[in-house]
This record gives C-alpha cells, structure tokens and sequence, in this order.
C-alpha cells in the first residue's frame, strides 16, 4: 500500500518551472524581463522559480548558471525567458539548446514573440522541427565553409595551425598588471572574467600562467 501511494504522488508531482533572466551589464535591469514572465506565468498558473545572472551574451551557455538550470530540467518541466536572445551567444548555438531541450521534452516559452517551444500545439510542433532543422543546415554550412577556407589556404601554401613553440595570442597579453590590481583589490576570478569580456576558465588559465607562475619564481 505504501509504494502505491508513492507512485501516485510521484505521477501527479507538477512539472517545474524555471525562469532565467540574464543581463550583459549593471547597465541594464533584470526587473524589466521578470515583468512580462510574471504575467505569462500568472496566465497559466505556474509558480515560477527565477535564476538570474550578468553576464556577458559572449560567454557560452555551458559556462553560465544556464547550463545547471537546463541539466535540472526534466520531462514536462518548463523554462521561460524574456526573449530567445537571453539563451545563447549566436543563432547557431540557441538552436542547438532548444533542439537539446526538446529532446529532454522540455517546454521553452519566450515572452518575447510570444514563442512556445516543444509544446503540444502544432504551431509549437512546426516551429521546433523547423528550428532544430536550422540548427543542422547551420552546423552543415559552418563546417562546409570551413573546409572550403583550409582547402584554399592550403592551396596557397599556408602551414595550417600553430607553428611548434609559438605561443598562442590572446586578447589579455598585457593586461597582467591590470588583473593582478583587480585580485589585490579581492575581485573574484569571474567578475575579472566579465569585465574583459572573457571565459571564466579563460581569465583562470591566464592567471595561473602570467600571474602567479611569474610570482613564484
């Protein structure tokens, strides 16, 4: 009798619903998007959990409180933004979130444009085949164009990739002094991260190499 009971709340447990909202600067204001969530999700009785974060649209959903929100999301559950730019860095890469999501049968709703996402509606059905079909032509034509580029750079005679003990250029050559101002001053590694616009195991690496390496010795 017990296990039966379980099986039934465990059936009728309501699917989850979580909102994220992120911001590229302190410039603009998360409030702004929770407004137009908290009436949708007035509209269809959902008690909505928020996660928010400022971080930069550059950095990769994978490197963003997005990617634990998306890995804790189930079958029915449901996720919300403000608009699907809020998702991912480029068109490429939101196509792939939600053609991963809908493969999790994970409803995504934009109040932006009013999208449902993986939804039972077939407006829903049509617009997500439609984007995961995108998402592959797009992924097709990235890699096409690729090839295309080395074939010809090798055509003229380029030595293709990194020349052995050259190392790599990177956009905080010559900022050591400045990072290492910001760490003295208790800054943490991701907030260094968002001001130069960087990953944060990007910002991590290069303090490791330039900074506390060069201190050690």
């Amino acid at each position: 009798m017990k296990s039966k009971r379980h099986v039934k709340d465990k059936n009728t447990q309501k699917p989850k619903a979580i909102a994220y909202l992120r911001v590229s600067t302190g410039m603009q204001d998360l409030e702004n998007q929770k407004l137009g969530i908290l009436e949708l999700a007035n509209k269809n009785n959902w008690q909505v959990a928020f996660v928010e974060e400022k971080v930069s649209g550059a950095v990769s959903y994978k490197e963003r409180a997005l990617k634990q929100v998306v890995d804790s999301l189930n079958a029915s559950d449901i996720l919300v933004v403000s608009e699907l730019s809020r998702l991912g860095r480029s068109m490429l890469e939101i196509l792939t979130l939600l053609c991963e999501l809908k493969k999790k049968e994970v409803k995504v709703y934009a109040v932006k444009g009013n999208y449902e996402i993986n939804g039972d509606s077939i407006t829903s059905k049509v617009m997500t085949m439609v984007f995961c079909m995108l998402s592959e032509i797009e992924r097709e034509l990235i890699s096409s164009r690729t090839k295309e580029a080395l074939a010809l750079r090798k055509a003229q005679g380029v030595t293709l990739g990194r020349p052995k003990g050259v190392p790599g250029k990177s956009k905080l050559d010559g900022k050591e002094d400045e990072v290492k101002r910001l760490l003295d001053k208790k800054v943490g590694v991701a907030s260094i991260a968002r001001i130069y616009d960087v990953s944060w195991p990007t910002m991590g690496n290069f303090i490791n190499k330039k900074i506390i390496n060069k201190l050690s010795k």
